[in-house]
């Protein structure tokens, strides 16, 4: 007997399961981010800014960044920003590469190095924090430039008495490939996103390449920590602050290839997991973010079984629906296989792109389970970028 032969209760349950995980699928992506969008309308909540030069402590953790490190140094020391208020602390976190001879080197004594043996970034942010001895902490990676305002609009928020963590955005150029040009297209919807849980106070958390906190606030975090950017704005949160998102404070990177951005996704998925026991009260009902955790981040680590469910239960459908359920699927995993071999310039490369960066992703959610099985550190890969053909300094970026 075939499966989809079954008696009148199985179909029915199969039909259930095919509903729930397809609606699943259909809120998180777009019913959430919508209905966010309209609330996000009715209920803003701003802050109070205001430009009071406050001392900065810039911290940059960096494995191996000898590539990006003396670039980086130009456009903090460059910024706008009273440069006798700046100090930056470079923590290598046991380079290889001769990054930790071009911070020695480097013609500005507001830079210091910190050498530490191999111990990860969370390590590596913790010492930075610990030695900072500013009433900001900027915390950044090694590969973005800042926009020359950037220190300016971060210290700026800091006016509002409520607010802890200020983050800036992070734009990402546009890439020379369909396949760049798409992992591009999915950060500006996760910005859109963002922006729009920043309006009514509910961020998740802050962007790890420019972000800013008040140093009385900032705690360790355990070493192992996958997602630096959350922990440590949670953390402020939870002794009453507000995380604020300022996207006139900019930083600048190159896109990444699908092959970059999947490891990044299994890291952060995976990060996501760690949050939600380290912050459990991000499950209870009563915390203003229980429905945007488990909406954008928690909805997120469960597309791979939803789509696993899609694909077992279409076969215990009723015809028609039986048909068009499998049929469907075989075109939509046979175009997002087939990307690789669709030529840059035809037409179908907009579908395929899309759809085969959807099923990366997905999977990259899928294999965030590894966390479970794996040290945390494991789950670490270096973030391979491809030059584009013109390098723009930031304040060559049209706004």
């Amino acid at each position: 007997m075939r499966p989809w032969s079954g008696n009148a209760a199985t179909m029915n349950l199969a039909v259930d399961l095919f509903v729930f995980s397809s609606g699943l699928i259909l809120y998180v992506l777009f019913g959430y981010p919508v209905l966010l969008a309209l609330y996000a309308r009715l209920a803003p909540r701003s802050v109070r800014r205001a430009y009071i030069p406050r001392s900065l402590s810039i911290v940059i953790p960096v494995r191996n960044g000898a590539r990006w490190i003396e670039s980086k140094l130009d456009s903090l020391l460059e910024s706008d920003y009273p440069p006798e208020l700046i100090r930056v602390l470079v923590v290598s976190d046991g380079s290889t590469d001769g990054t930790n001879e071009l911070v020695a080197r480097y013609p500005d004594a507001r830079v210091s190095l910190i050498a530490l043996p191999p111990g990860g970034k969370a390590t590596a942010v913790n010492r930075g924090i610990e030695l900072a001895s500013s009433e900001i902490i900027v915390l950044t990676d090694v590969r973005q430039r800042f926009d020359r305002e950037a220190l300016s609009h971060l210290a700026s928020c800091f006016a509002d008495p409520q607010v802890g963590v200020v983050t800036g955005e992070l734009v990402i150029q546009e890439g020379l490939s369909k396949e760049e040009f798409n992992t591009g297209l999915y950060w500006r919807y996760e910005k859109w996103i963002r922006k729009n849980l920043n309006r009514i106070d509910a961020m998740l958390g802050a962007t790890g390449s420019i972000y800013a906190i008040r140093r009385e606030l900032a705690d360790p975090m355990p070493a192992n920590t996958l997602l630096d950017d959350v922990y440590v704005p949670f953390s402020v949160v939870s002794k009453g602050y507000r995380i604020y998102f300022d996207d006139q404070a900019r930083a600048y990177d190159l896109p990444t290839s699908l092959h970059s951005e999947f490891w990044r996704k299994v890291r952060t998925q995976a990060g996501v997991y760690q949050i939600t026991f380290s912050f459990p009260n991000l499950l209870w009902p009563g915390n203003r973010r229980c429905t945007h955790w488990v909406s954008h981040k928690i909805g997120r680590l469960l597309l791979p079984f939803a789509l696993v469910t899609i694909a077992v239960t279409s076969f215990w459908l009723p015809k028609p629906l039986r048909t068009v359920a499998i049929g469907g699927q075989a075109v939509f995993y046979c175009l997002a296989a087939c990307d690789r071999f669709v030529w840059e310039t035809n037409p179908l490369k907009r579908v395929t792109g899309v759809l085969r960066t959807f099923v990366v992703l997905v999977a990259a959610a899928l294999c965030a389970l590894a966390v479970f099985a794996l040290p945390a550190q494991r789950l670490w890969k270096e973030t391979r970028v491809n030059s584009p053909r013109h390098v723009p300094k930031p304040d060559e970026v049209a706004r």
